[in-house]
């Protein structure tokens, strides 16, 4: 996926080079937006890259910043042109967290706690299709099978041509335990984490249920890293309404830091291959009656 452009990378590429140009100039965002007569918040949009940015309004950036550097100024223009293209997965419709897929499909390097079910880029079709209507149960069946569709597509990071280099996933015994789907499903999805992990690049760890309170009980999370040292490492938190993306170099490391934890807390990738090998044949043991 990499091989292509990536809009939701460019545009943050162009947000903090933005940002870089305006700190060189002493500026505040509430000065520049009063320049150009627009709001606040549309100056930190633009330079977060949660929101496309056009040629006109990096023309005129780079007029309150003095950018006199023509091949700048030209390489910012590309970068604004190529920031609105559409990314693969907008052929699916209308995505909740397609800013995270953008992000991901650039990634070098996931890490990824999940307390309740297994994580996206490791889920059957059949799981992950009872996944989105359990929790979305009044989503319409065409909308869930898009969801599907997109998570089947983006697990090509883990097996397609351009893969990630590393994955590493912490997840609670809780989302081996619960039966999503059936029975049947269960025993799938198992199967597929044993199939899967065996990848070099592939790490799943489970904190066992004896281990108590633990610091990922208060939600899951990502953190993804870049190939790029220009792009900084984002932590997602997922929200029912909203979704939070926080790239600050303090909050990047405290996440680091709890993430730490979890595995510190978690069973070895050995042990947890033996534990999920035996949840799969009891599920498969229940299913054969």
């Amino acid at each position: 996926m990499s091989a292509s452009i990536n809009p939701t990378v460019r545009r943050r590429r162009l947000g903090a080079e933005l940002r870089r140009l305006r700190e060189q100039k002493a500026m505040t965002a509430e000065e520049v937006a009063g320049r150009l007569m627009v709001s606040q918040s549309k100056i930190s949009r633009l330079e977060n890259g949660r929101r496309s940015i056009s040629q006109r309004d990096v023309r005129d950036l780079c007029d309150v910043y003095g950018v006199q550097d023509e091949l700048l100024r030209e390489s910012l223009m590309a970068m604004a042109k190529e920031s609105r293209q559409r990314g693969w997965w907008h052929a699916f419709g209308d995505i909740p967290y397609s800013v995270y897929i953008g992000l991901e499909a650039e990634a070098s390097a996931v890490r990824n706690y999940e307390s309740s079910f297994v994580p996206g880029l490791l889920q059957t079709p059949e799981y992950a299709q009872a996944v989105v209507m359990g929790i979305q149960p009044d989503t319409d069946l065409e909308a869930v099978q898009r969801r599907v569709e997109v998570r089947m597509q983006r697990q090509q990071r883990l097996r397609g041509a351009d893969p990630l280099e590393n994955f590493w996933a912490v997840v609670d015994e809780a989302a081996l335990r619960r039966v999503v789907g059936s029975r049947e499903v269960m025993a799938a999805q198992l199967a597929h984490l044993a199939d899967v992990c065996e990848e070099p690049h592939v790490n799943l760890q489970v904190i066992p249920f004896e281990k108590g309170a633990h610091p990922g009980m208060t939600g899951a999370f990502s953190i993804l890293e870049f190939p790029e040292s220009a792009d900084t490492a984002v932590v997602y938190l997922e929200g029912v309404t909203s979704d939070l993306y926080l790239e600050k170099e303090a909050d990047v490391h405290r996440y680091t830091g709890l993430y730490d934890h979890l595995m510190a807390a978690a069973l070895s990738v050995t042990d947890t291959r033996s534990l999920i090998a035996r949840y799969a044949r009891e599920y498969a043991e229940d299913v054969r009656g």
